[in-house]
């Protein structure tokens, strides 16, 4: 690993952990303000949200949580968390080594007295710290969040262990599938589509999966790899799942790993 490339790619990153964690932070507290309200009049939420349509309680897994109780309230919120931690993985999967490459400077990279692996690795710590800086925001503001709203109401700290220990998990597919498709393709011009694309095309599939009870599409989505209301309901992880996405997620980077140190890198002209 190079101190100095790590250094210099964690720094570029601060702006979009902070903004990642501000998104994040209001969504917790905004949302769980909200609780209280939901608590106190469980039996009215339960009679409003019978009359939606089947479908749509199912593919926000209404069906399997308890909004009156801390964590089933905070499960649901989770879904949304998860989805702004995929794009911002995604985000640093695909520009991981498309940016330098688009903007023209990788050649200039690889002429320092660093291998290409050096290279990659630094840059994967990088990525990895920024990730895990911000699902230390989600693990802060979530505590913040239960604190100061769940009005004595108890949960199970285990459950809440999990369901938080699952983030960084989660991110590392999007960080290692972005990575291994953005040096698969020709050129990333720009990350956003393709993480959006990744991110919400994951996020549908999980939408579908549960609408329809297929398991197959369970297996294709982390969404449902690491579903807020089976852990609440079982408190442990699918193991089946979770084992599956870690695979995924290692061989992606090992993938990434190989298809780097064999990339032809542009160079400029």
């Amino acid at each position: 690993m190079s101190a100095t490339i790590y250094r210099h790619e964690v720094l570029a990153r601060v702006r979009s952990i902070i903004i990642w964690s501000i998104a994040v932070a209001a969504i917790l507290i905004l949302f769980f303000s909200l609780y209280p309200g939901f608590a106190d009049q469980a039996s009215l939420v339960e009679q409003m949200f019978a009359k939606f349509p089947p479908a749509l309680r199912a593919s926000f897994g209404l069906n399997q949580i308890d909004l009156a109780t801390p964590l089933g309230f905070f499960g649901f919120l989770l879904i949304f968390v998860q989805l702004c931690l995929a794009i911002q993985a995604g985000n640093y999967g695909f520009g991981l080594v498309s940016i330098e490459e688009n903007e023209m400077t990788a050649d200039f990279l690889l002429t320092k007295p660093v291998s290409r692996s050096q290279v990659l690795i630094s840059k994967l710590l990088a990525a990895l710290s920024a990730m895990l800086l911000t699902t230390l925001a989600v693990w802060v503001f979530t505590f913040i969040s239960l604190t100061a709203f769940a009005a004595g109401r108890s949960y199970s700290s285990t459950t809440l262990v999990l369901l938080m220990l699952s983030l960084p998990v989660f991110q590392l597919f999007f960080l290692g599938v972005g990575l291994a498709v953005s040096l698969i393709v020709k050129r990333v011009r720009s990350v956003t589509p393709y993480s959006l694309g990744l991110a919400f095309g994951a996020y549908v599939l999980a939408a579908f999966s549960g609408i329809l009870g297929d398991v197959a599409l369970e297996g294709i989505t982390p969404f449902k790899h690491f579903d807020p209301s089976y852990i609440i309901q079982h408190s442990a992880w699918n193991a089946p799942l979770v084992l599956l996405n870690v695979a995924v997620s290692v061989i992606a980077l090992g993938l990434s790993y190989w298809l780097y140190l064999r990339r032809d890198i542009p160079a400029v002209s």
